[in-house]
Formats: C-alpha cells, sequence, structure tokens
C-alpha cells in the first residue's frame, strides 16, 4: 500500500477515536474540540452512491442529515431499492456500498472480493424490531411467546380463546372468534427475519422454510409494511408482524413477549431490544461482523425483546480508490456518532448499545 494511504488511514483511525470522545463528553468548555474532531473525521470522496435495503431507509434519511451537517460539501445518495438489488449493485460497482437485510453469502462473497480487491465486510448498522401487532377490542397487554405465535402464524392455533393463548392471559377475558392473520404479500426481508425467529424461538414448531416470500400458509396478504398496518387496523380480531413504527402509527395493539429463558413478558421499547443486541453473537471472523440472528431470536437475558432484523453495510475493507474509502469511513463515522443516534427511536430503530457501537467503530476505523 502506498505510503500516503497509510499516513490517511491513521489519520481517519485518530479521527475517530476523538470523534467519539468529544461526543461523549460532557464538558461544555470542549465544543470547539468536537468540531475540530468532526472536520477531521471528513474528507474523501464527496458524492457517495449507496442502495439496498427500504428496512433502513428512514434511518439513512438521519443519518445522512448528520453527515452532510457535520461534513460541508460531502453527501451520500441512498436508494432504497431492495437488499438484492443493493448487493448487486455494489458487486457490479454502481455504488461505494450496499444496505442489506442479509449478509453477503456463498457466491457473493468471491464475487464482492473480485469488485473490491480486498475482503468486503459486513458491519450491522441499523436493528430495527418487529412488532407482533394486533387489533382485538377490549383486549391490552396482550401477552404471546414464540411457540404460540409460530402456532397462529402457521394455522394450528386459530382462535383468540385458544388454551395456549389463554394460559399466557389468565383473567383477560378472549374472545371466541377466529383469528384473521395479515401477512405481507411482497417479498421482504421482515418476513423473512419474522420466519427464522418463528423456527428458532418455536423449536422449529412453525415448521416452515423462512424465505422472503410468507409460507405460513395461512391469512390474508397485504402489500408492503403499511399494507399490513392497515389492514390489521381495519379488521378486528387480526393480528400481523410488521415493524414497530407502523404498529405505533396504526394505532395497534403490541404484543408483550415472553422469550426463550421464560420468565415475565417483555414490552417492546428501545431498551429491551437493546438488551436483545447487547447479547448477539457474531460469527464473522475480524471486522466481518456477521450476525447470529438465531442467538438474538433465542435470547433467554431477562428484560430482551427478542424479535428484530439487522440490516449491514456492506463494504469494501480495503477501497481500491483512495477518496472513496475515506468518504464511506467518514459517512459511517458520523453515522455512529450520538448525534445520528439518538434520533432513531422515533423513526422505528434502536440505538445501538454502546458496546456494540464500540465494535462497529473499531470495524470502521480499520476501513481504508
Amino acid at each position: 500500500m502506498r505510503y500516503q494511504r497509510r499516513v490517511a488511514a491513521v489519520g481517519l483511525v485518530a479521527a475517530g477515536a476523538l470523534l467519539f470522545s468529544a461526543c461523549g463528553s460532557d464538558n461544555e468548555g470542549e465544543g470547539g474540540g468536537q468540531a475540530a474532531a468532526n472536520a477531521q473525521a471528513c474528507g474523501g470522496k464527496q458524492n457517495l452512491r449507496a442502495s439496498g435495503s427500504s428496512a433502513q431507509a428512514n434511518a439513512m434519511t438521519r443519518f445522512v442529515t448528520t453527515f452532510e451537517q457535520t461534513c460541508e460539501g460531502q453527501t451520500l445518495a441512498y436508494t432504497p431499492s431492495g437488499s438484492g438489488a443493493g448487493r448487486n449493485e455494489f458487486i457490479g460497482g454502481q455504488t461505494d456500498f450496499a444496505g442489506s437485510d442479509a449478509a453477503l453469502d456463498g457466491e457473493e462473497v468471491q464475487q464482492a472480493q473480485q469488485r473490491c480487491g480486498s475482503e468486503a465486510w459486513n458491519l450491522p448498522l441499523v436493528f430495527g424490531p418487529i412488532a407482533i401487532a394486533y387489533n382485538l377490542p377490549g383486549v391490552q397487554d396482550l401477552v404471546l411467546d414464540g411457540p404460540t405465535i409460530a402456532k397462529i402464524f402457521n394455522g394450528q392455533v386459530t382462535t383468540w380463546n385458544d388454551p395456549a393463548i389463554a394460559a399466557l392471559n389468565p383473567g383477560k377475558q378472549l374472545p371466541a372468534v377466529p383469528i384473521v392473520v395479515n401477512f405481507r404479500s411482497d417479498e421482504s426481508g421482515t418476513t423473512e427475519n419474522f420466519q427464522n425467529y418463528l423456527n428458532a424461538a418455536s423449536n422449529n414448531a412453525y415448521g416452515k422454510e423462512a424465505s422472503d416470500s410468507f409460507n405460513g400458509g395461512v391469512g390474508a396478504g397485504a402489500r408492503g409494511s403499511q399494507g399490513v398496518a392497515d389492514a390489521t387496523r381495519n379488521t378486528p380480531n387480526s393480528i400481523t408482524y410488521v415493524e414497530s413504527s407502523f404498529a405505533t402509527r396504526a394505532g395497534l395493539g403490541v404484543a408483550q413477549v415472553i422469550n426463550a429463558g421464560g420468565g415475565q413478558p417483555v414490552p417492546l421499547t428501545p431498551q429491551t431490544v437493546g438488551n436483545a443486541i447487547e447479547n448477539v453473537a457474531v460469527v464473522g471472523q475480524g471486522n466481518n461482523l456477521v450476525l447470529d440472528l438465531n442467538s438474538l431470536f433465542t435470547t433467554t437475558a431477562p428484560d430482551a425483546y427478542p424479535i428484530a432484523l439487522a440490516t449491514y453495510e456492506i463494504v469494501c475493507s480495503d477501497y481500491q480508490d483512495d477518496p472513496t474509502g475515506q468518504g464511506v469511513k467518514a459517512f459511517l463515522t458520523t453515522a455512529l456518532s450520538p448525534t445520528a443516534q439518538q434520533g432513531l427511536p422515533e423513526a422505528g430503530y434502536v440505538p445501538l448499545p454502546d458496546r456494540f457501537r464500540q465494535r462497529l467503530t473499531d470495524a470502521v476505523n480499520a476501513i481504508q
């Protein structure tokens, strides 16, 4: 590697450290120091391009705003074209990085390495909780667990007063009416992650292949997250899975979930999802932070909500074009900053727990 490139890399690592140190300070007198650190974290390619996961689109909007405010003159154009398209466009060299609900796999790993001239890394930057949202007149604070959710979504539990649901909700008046299941009719990373959860958390009682199409064999389809939220809002006695922000905006009930550890029902909050993320297992090597999401789905940690999807930013570990590597690094550094992270709950996402964010910071600092 050229000497100048090594100098640039070292300077950016130091800048990243200064940025996080400044952002974490309570000393208002250090405002000038933070501004200087932000300036040092910037640089490289001015107009970045990325595409991919629509699940992270609202988070990316916030990250881009922080990036453009922090790094004057630098921009990022993100196209939410879907995870598959994002991976293909990155591998084809049409974009500088990709957003994806799934890590690179199979032939994609080798193809991305050829595109980068180096290893490609999967960096899980955005986590979005999946709500079990319901419209059940007269019933609040519904409690469910993994096996029961699986049996609802594969048609084995068909009425709201089924003994499996009643056992989890003592004292509640559950109506003796059919459960109406609403599912995503379009291909969706949310659907795939949800079905992975159903299999993992039910010891395979769900019994259906996890893919981006719903395979439960029951219910009515609606297109998109807004579609299933609207269908559930407009249909009494119905239930769906959907990103939490859509459930909130639709005024739907959100079930509390008993995780694999048993014990108390866990409500969906940024803190309880963060508790699950804190303990998720990383199975990738080094800075390639591929996750074992089954470790999240089957968490036994107290007060940990177990259903969430992770979105990766897929990057080159060592870009052949130095300015591009510097620009991608600058964007990701600002995305990890407290300024960018603190507004995520309003958009239905979860700020990264400190320990997990530090792991990502170390990986971002290593990009060249």
